[in-house]
């Protein structure tokens, strides 16, 4: 059985307005359409007071701040591997 990738994003009000609300959307949307629903664990978290850094997101328990979608992404694809075809579009 392969491990999961923990994602666990901060959604307390700064970080989800800082784009964690992005982060969120970006993330279902490639793991639907990658079909990785049995190898990516997706949670949130309340605040971790760190919201001056924001948007505060955990891969795996390692801290990640200020990310934006496509090195997010870049992350979950170094872990599972890159689709056929290169790297799908991340809408917004």
């Amino acid at each position: 059985m392969t491990e999961k990738v923990e994602i666990a994003l901060c959604m307390g009000s700064s970080c989800f307005m800082r784009g964690n609300n992005i982060l969120l959307r970006a993330l279902e949307d490639s793991i639907r359409e990658n079909a990785w629903e049995d190898r990516v664990a997706l949670s949130g978290l309340r605040c971790e007071n760190r919201c001056g850094q924001g948007p505060n997101v955990f891969v795996d328990g390692k801290l990640y701040q200020g990310l934006d979608a496509g090195t997010l992404l870049d992350l979950l694809f170094e872990r599972l591997g890159r689709p056929q075809g290169g790297k799908p579009s991340i809408r917004f």
